[in-house]
């Protein structure tokens, strides 16, 4: 595979098994992070680089690795790359990696959420009029997201809110998804908030009513 994407001119990360080489070359690392951990009692991670050469390789590769100290114990994680700027940015070199599952939750929302997978017409045009119908859903619903309110500033700095470490990055999410639902809600979220629970508010003289729907 990495021969393939060099061939090829792509830029890749991949995940790397951890063998007794890799975790010599992070011994002093990992000891590092466990001392920080005993000290201060406040989570560590810490990130270095350094190329790497397995029995099976043509060439040596990048690897940067992961090594993290906490009240659950120690982690240890690698990944090899090709990326320009790998050696300069470990720490967002990883983050970009373990981002990878942000484009899978996209493929979920679109199956579960969107229901894309309901083709039961035992004709193709019309499974594909109906796949058709489920795209053109989501992309209403992304449209949405960006429409309903404005998100909160990012945080103080030059680096854009996908380039922030792990752990910023999830604190401003969190944050975005209490001061604005629907601005990263999921299509059930939709459903719940605004479609399936809308209601009909009827008022007379001597009292109000609220009409629910029954589905």
């Amino acid at each position: 595979m990495h021969e393939a994407c060099d061939g090829s001119d792509v830029m890749w990360t991949f995940g790397q098994s951890a063998n007794a080489v890799l975790q010599r070359a992070t011994d002093g690392l990992l000891a590092d992070a466990v001392r920080r951990w005993d000290e201060t009692r406040v989570p560590q991670r810490l990130f270095t680089g350094f190329w790497y050469q397995a029995g099976t390789w043509a060439v040596p590769r990048w690897v940067v690795a992961k090594v993290e100290a906490h009240a659950q114990g120690t982690n240890r994680r690698f990944v090899a790359t090709n990326r320009a700027g790998a050696g300069m940015y470990p720490e967002a070199t990883y983050d970009a990696y373990a981002m990878r599952g942000e484009s899978e939750n996209r493929n979920k929302e679109f199956k579960c959420g969107m229901g894309m997978d309901a083709l039961s017409d035992h004709r193709f045009r019309a499974n594909y009029f109906r796949l058709y119908l489920h795209a053109a859903a989501l992309n209403l619903l992304a449209r949405l997201r960006r429409e309903v309110a404005d998100p909160p500033p990012a945080p103080a700095g030059e680096v854009p809110v996908a380039a922030l470490p792990e752990l910023d990055r999830k604190a401003y999410q969190n944050a975005r998804r209490r001061a604005d639902p629907l601005g990263e809600g999921q299509p059930a979220t939709w459903r719940l908030l605004l479609i399936k629970v809308a209601a009909a508010v009827v008022v007379s003289c001597r009292r109000i009513v609220i009409r629910l729907t029954g589905s």
